[in-house]
C-alpha cells in the first residue's frame, strides 16, 4: 500500500470510529503497579511469539502507521523530559515512544487498544531491560485517565486530536502535549521542530504546553487587570491602558504594558511577579 492510500484509510477508519469503553482503573493504579496489568499468560505468550504488525493494519482509532525513531527521539527533546516526567503515549503501538522514554529514565505507560500490539510492546520492553519503568495497558484512550502525566505524546488524527483537545486543556498547567504531525485544530503549538535524518514522512513534533485558565478580573496595584484568554494567547487592560505581547507557557505570565514588562506565576487566584501581585476579583 502507499503511503497516500495509507493516510486516505487512515483518515476513513478514523470517520467511523466506534466508541467503546474499555479502559477501567487500571491506569489510575499506574504508580503503585508500574509492571501494568498482564493479559492471560498463555494469550499473551502466543500474541508475542507470533504477531508481526504491518504498516497499514486496522485499528480502533487510526491505522497503525510507526512513527520514525528520529522523530520519537525529536519529541521527547522538544517537550524537555527528564526522569522526574511521567509519561502516556496514546496508541501506543509496538512500545517504540514508552521505549525511548523508559530508557530516559522516564516512568512511562501506554495506551493501546490492540492485544496483539499490547503483548508485542510488552515484550518489546523486557528485550529493551526497561519493563519496570515501561507500562502498557490495553485500552481505549479516550476513557484513560491522564491526570498523572506530566508529558502525552501522540500520533492520532486531527479529528481525533481536537476530540482529545478539551481533556488535556483540563490537566493541570505546564503539562506537555506532544504530537507527530498533527495539529489541535484552532490552538496552536508553542513549538516545533522537524527531523531529515531516517525519517520520510510524518516527520515533524509540534509540542503544547497547556496554560493555566486566567480568563477574568483582577486588582494589580489597586488597578483592574482584566484578561481574556484564547489558550495561551491573552489580551484585555490594566486600568485604562491596553496590554500586549500578552502569554502564557502553563503557570507563567508575561505581559506588556505602557512599555513595562510584567512576569510572573498563577498561583491559584493570585499572580505572583517581582515587586508586583495581582488577585482575582
Amino acid at each position: 500500500m502507499d503511503k497516500e492510500s495509507v493516510m486516505l484509510d487512515f483518515s476513513l477508519r478514523a470517520a467511523a470510529r466506534p466508541r467503546l469503553a474499555t479502559l477501567a482503573c487500571a491506569l489510575a493504579l499506574w504508580a503503585l503497579a508500574p509492571a501494568g496489568l498482564p493479559l492471560p499468560a498463555a494469550a499473551a505468550a502466543q500474541a508475542a511469539d507470533n504477531f508481526t504488525p504491518e504498516v497499514g493494519q486496522d485499528g480502533k482509532d487510526v491505522i497503525w502507521v510507526p512513527t520514525a525513531q528520529t522523530l520519537v527521539d525529536k519529541m521527547l527533546d522538544l517537550a524537555q523530559v527528564t526522569p522526574q516526567d511521567r509519561l502516556i503515549d496514546l496508541g501506543a503501538g509496538d512500545g517504540r515512544t514508552v521505549i525511548t522514554a523508559a530508557r530516559r529514565g522516564l516512568t512511562a505507560v501506554g495506551i493501546e487498544y490492540n492485544p496483539d500490539m499490547v503483548a508485542l510492546a510488552r515484550r518489546n520492553a523486557a528485550n529493551a531491560g526497561v519493563s519496570q519503568r515501561a507500562t502498557f495497558l490495553q485500552g481505549d484512550l479516550f476513557e484513560a485517565d491522564l491526570s498523572q502525566a506530566d508529558v502525552i505524546t501522540l500520533f492520532l488524527l486531527p479529528t481525533i486530536n481536537e476530540e482529545l483537545r478539551p481533556t488535556l486543556l483540563g490537566l493541570a498547567p505546564g503539562t506537555r502535549v506532544v504530537s507527530n504531525t498533527f495539529p489541535m485544530g484552532d490552538w496552536e503549538p508553542d513549538a516545533s521542530a522537524e527531523v531529515d535524518d531516517d525519517c520520510h514522512t510524518y516527520c515533524t513534533a509540534l509540542l503544547w504546553v497547556v496554560p493555566a485558565q486566567v480568563e477574568g478580573s483582577w486588582r494589580l496595584d489597586g488597578r483592574p487587570l482584566v484578561l481574556k484568554q484564547k489558550y495561551q494567547q491573552l489580551s484585555g487592560s490594566l486600568g485604562d491602558a491596553p496590554i500586549s505581547d500578552a502569554r502564557l507557557n502553563g503557570r507563567d505570565i508575561t505581559f506588556t504594558v505602557n512599555g513595562r514588562r510584567y512576569t510572573g506565576r498563577v498561583q491559584g487566584d493570585a499572580i505572583e511577579g517581582s515587586g508586583w501581585t495581582a488577585r482575582r476579583g
